[in-house]
């Protein structure tokens, strides 16, 4: 067997092993903190206690193993990788979000640190401010376990995306509080179009 046959061959291994074998257990700002939407605050408690999976394992192997390959420059680990892009599908499906372009987000909010920190406080995947844990605070809740962070930061970006009527460009802005400003739009964009959307 060739060698690059070879490593996706062993790929779709790990990914059948991960979808089939049940390695799976049970915001830069995502929003500034002031006054908080009370339908945020709703939207993100029943998020927060709704479980979700994978229905349909077949569009999520070949998914799986397409993001695998071009995140694996930033995640050496295979399992790891494959662990990560799973949660990012179900919480962007459950959201009723891209998965591509919550890929996008992360590679600009954090690069895939999962213990990333900004300037202004904002924890984890996807730069989750941390007051969102005193206003929905569940026991236990951490920014840095990457449900929890995947699972608030896909709220809140599909609850600005719905605020601005499925408009793309100022629900980024929202979610990463430079409303009126392109520059960060410009970057999830190219992320976007340089290494994660599909054709």
């Amino acid at each position: 067997m060739r060698p690059l046959a070879k490593k996706v061959f062993s790929l779709i291994r790990a990914v059948s092993l991960l979808l089939f074998g049940g390695l799976l257990g049970a915001p830069t700002l995502a929003t500034e903190q002031g006054p908080v939407d009370p339908k945020l605050r709703q939207l993100l408690q029943e998020a927060v206690s709704d479980n979700h999976s994978f229905n349909d394992r077949f569009h999520a192997e070949v998914w799986l193993v397409d993001m695998s390959r071009r995140l694996e420059s930033r995640m050496p680990d295979t399992r790891k990788r494959l662990d990560l892009l799973k949660q990012i599908h179900v919480e962007a499906k459950r959201a009723g979000l891209w998965p591509e372009l919550v890929l996008a987000v992360i590679e600009v909010e954090s690069n895939f640190d999962r213990f990333a920190i900004s300037s202004a406080g904002a924890m984890g995947l996807m730069q989750i401010m941390p007051f969102w844990l005193d206003e929905i605070g569940q026991p236990g809740d951490n920014l840095f376990d990457i449900r929890t962070n995947l699972r608030m930061g896909c709220t809140i970006l599909k609850y600005y995306l719905d605020k601005e009527n499925g408009n793309l460009t100022p629900a980024l802005a929202r979610y990463n509080g430079s409303y009126g400003s392109h520059r960060y739009t410009t970057k999830i964009y190219t992320a976007l179009d340089n290494r994660w959307r599909r054709y």
